[in-house]
């Protein structure tokens, strides 16, 4: 006898004989016999008797087509059969009109998700038919009912859940320094350890590769100018001992010169070992400078992930004040600044800039010609961007400035503003961690849903109960996803566990990864701040310093959550100032068929991203971080600080350190810099030039707009969503 049901969904349920009657009675009632009661009741009490104790609606259905087709009455077997065939076809209907749109090639907001991603390519196609179909698996067979209730209804969203069932991790801090010095094997290869600065160089890209195809999200360097610089004195070695061949002198005692610098200079007037010296630094610094141009070259045409996607990469750099991380770092700038092909800007790697008081931000301090470098580099080519190392939240204790590995102490961040440095289960360090996962909260629709209520103090108080009630579904939702991902095995991931993810070296290949991924991070992610205050407020946390005050409470509410998840469920749990790149659309649009058209709250097709003030209002960059910077201390998993600056900014660097004095000034942990920068589509040409319709060298009209998409840059603006599109448009420049 049938006691439980497993429906379509995973769900266990009651047995309940009236649906069974219902389906039967309806398929009954398109004939010209009509209903007979009699036949229902005997063929359900069959089925009841004859089933097992627990059976799937499939099962259940199965029988009653055949009982009908055992009775008088086999016109209506035929119409229930046609029934189900049709309730089957309506269920996939969603999933073919999404395949036709990728088939299509057309540009819609499932195929144009991930503007880094040419879902055009058949590679891309693959991927996105893999990713359409996975998605309703994890719905039915791996969310609890609360978290599927929760996305179906517009709370949350889950991010990379195509890749939910891979049990994947999202990011990782390489620690480049293991991978250079002992190699790799992944996989189907090994990499032998590097000896001269083009090997580490190629290392370094083919260790980024690598890892984004165990990952589903952003592989990062954390130190590359302190990890590669050891490569610089080999390489200026192999030089002297060329020129020792050359002369047929000993030369030893130049091996390990104590050298100021790296500097390339002219060898007229020089003679002896001066001369010597300074043939072999001119030699080295050409060949890190090729080396330096090869890396990001490769960064911007090797793909990964079935071929479709250039590694999402970014690297860290500026702290290093030998010679050697000094030439790194210098020739890194000026590849960057030369541009790659014919002279496009580079797309990746999201360069990083740690700025840090007494070692290259001030007058005086070592690296500070190479920080003004750095500025003149953004003005012109967006990268790099700039972490601040002096902020309050970014400084670690064991930092010293006399230690040669005080990188180990130094917070590095994705480009995408992933950010990863406490720890509760381990050393507080950047590198060898990553992200596990996160889910976005939409404030916006909570705030909504509290607009009815007149009084201000119960919709402050509702609205607080039903951001409780979400938070508590996210955080089960992300221990749900931690405890899946745990039991995934070492040998999944053959670089990450063995060289990258800290403690993964003492994993053998069938050994779960349970034992070294707390120290990771869960992200609770949240969107549409402005939004949400507009609602509650009736303003923005721009335009009110009510407003800003309750958008502090409301996002340091949820830190404090946070940190009581953490001890609940013995997690690294952070706030995380979500990227919102397709969903800033997504969240509004369903929103939008909910509520209908809200001044300053659904009257755009897109939501603000995280706590940022919304790129129409117009402000100065000072007022901006005003507001702004106190997120980024509450905001742990990832924060970053945008300025829209005016004009040309190819020469004018000051504008650009100007605003890295707004973070030393005001606490900001992570920003960057956007400006106009114009690209010919066919001949690579570019320039800064207000509304260029035309190309100057080879006059072409398709012209497009380099710019940022929510921390990265994009080649073009085609690939974008129509939410980000709309946003990109909306922006306004601040003065």
């Amino acid at each position: 006898m049938i006691h439980t049901v497993v429906k379509r969904d995973g769900r266990i349920v009651g047995y309940n004989e009236e649906k069974i009657k219902a389906a039967i009675r309806k398929a009954m009632l398109t004939t010209d016999l009509g209903e007979d009661e009699g036949l229902i009741q005997r063929i359900t009490d069959r089925i009841s008797a004859l089933g097992s104790e627990r059976m799937t609606v499939e099962e259940i259905q199965d029988m009653v087509e055949v009982e009908l087709m055992d009775s008088p009455r086999k016109e209506v077997a035929k119409r229930y059969i046609a029934y189900r065939d049709q309730r089957s076809i309506a269920r996939r209907a969603k999933t073919t009109d999404i395949f036709r749109e990728i088939i299509e090639a057309k540009n819609t907001d499932v195929t144009r998700e991930n503007a880094n991603m040419n879902a055009d390519s058949p590679a891309g196609m693959m991927m996105k038919f893999a990713s359409e179909t996975t998605k309703p698996f994890v719905d039915d067979y791996l969310l609890t009912e609360e978290a599927r209730h929760a996305v179906r209804h517009n709370y949350i969203h889950i991010h990379d859940k195509d890749y939910y069932p891979t049990k994947s991790l999202t990011c990782v801090q390489h620690p480049l320094d293991k991978i250079l010095e002992y190699g790799f094997i992944a996989g189907h290869g090994e990499s032998r350890p590097a000896k001269r600065i083009e090997t580490a160089s190629v290392i370094s890209c083919i260790s980024l590769e690598t890892a984004q195809n165990e990952m589903h999200g952003g592989q990062a360097i954390p130190a590359f100018d302190f990890y590669l610089a050891p490569f610089v004195r080999s390489s200026f070695i192999e030089e002297i001992k060329t020129l020792e061949n050359l002369t047929g002198r000993n030369l030893e005692h130049l091996y390990n010169a104590e050298l100021k610098d790296f500097i390339n200079k002219d060898l007229n007037g020089l003679e002896g070992e001066e001369r010597i010296l300074q043939h072999a630094i001119n030699r080295t610094v050409g060949r890190v400078h090729q080396s330096m141009e090869a890396f990001i070259h490769n960064m911007n045409t090797i793909h990964s992930r079935g071929g479709n996607q250039v590694v999402f990469s970014s690297i860290n750099y500026g702290t290093d004040t030998s010679a050697e991380g000094r030439c790194i770092i210098r020739e890194l700038l000026h590849s960057t600044y030369e541009g790659v092909g014919n002279g496009a800007t580079a797309i990746f790697p999201i360069q990083i800039w740690k700025k840090k008081r007494g070692v290259n931000y001030c007058e005086g301090d070592p690296n500070y010609d190479l920080y003004r470098l750095a500025c003149k580099v953004t003005a012109r080519r967006f990268f790099p961007n700039f972490v601040n190392l002096d902020a309050t939240f970014n400084q670690h204790e064991k930092w010293r400035a006399d230690d040669p590995k005080r990188y180990m102490y130094e917070v590095a961040t994705m480009g995408c503003r992933t950010r990863v440095f406490e720890n509760r289960y381990g050393e507080k360090t950047s590198i060898g961690r990553g992200n596990l996962s996160f889910t976005t909260i939409n404030l916006v629709r909570l705030a909504i849903e509290c607009m009815p209520i007149k009084d201000s103090t119960e919709r402050i108080e509702l609205f607080f109960h039903k951001l409780n009630e979400v938070l508590d579904i996210t955080a089960r939702q992300l221990n749900d996803r931690f405890n899946f991902q745990k039991t995934a095995l070492a040998k999944q991931f053959p670089l990450l566990m063995s060289k990258l993810w800290n403690g993964g070296e003492k994993l053998q290949p069938t050994d779960t990864i349970e034992p070294v991924i707390n120290q990771g991070t869960l992200g609770i992610g949240f969107i549409g701040l402005a939004e949400c205050l507009v609602a509650l407020t009736g303003k923005h946390h721009g335009e009110s310093e009510e407003a800003q005050n309750f958008g502090l409470r409301i996002v340091g509410h949820m830190r404090s959550r946070a940190n009581e998840y953490s001890e609940e469920f013995g997690h690294n749990y952070s706030i995380l100032a979500t990227p919102a790149e397709g969903l800033s659309g997504k969240f509004t649009t369903r929103d939008r068929k909910s509520f209908g058209i809200l001044p300053g709250i659904t009257d755009k097709i897109y939501y603000t991203n995280s706590n940022h003030v919304p790129v129409y209002y117009h402000c100065s960059p000072r007022h901006k971080a005003e507001i702004e910077a106190p997120y980024h201390e509450i905001t742990r998993g990832g924060h970053i600080f945008y300025v829209e600056i005016d004009g040309d900014a190819t020469h004018n660097p000051d504008a650009v350190s100007s605003i890295v004095d707004l973070m030393d000034k005001y606490n900001i942990g992570y920003s960057s810099v956007n400006h106009n920068r114009n690209r010919c589509m066919d001949c690579g040409y570019e320039d800064a030039a207000e509304n260029l319709e035309e190309c100057p060298v080879c006059h072409s009209h398709n012209i497009d707009r380099l710019q940022r998409i929510t921390g990265y840059l994009v080649g073009t603006t085609d690939r974008w969503n129509r939410a980000k599109l709309s946003e990109l448009n909306d922006r306004v420049v601040h003065k």
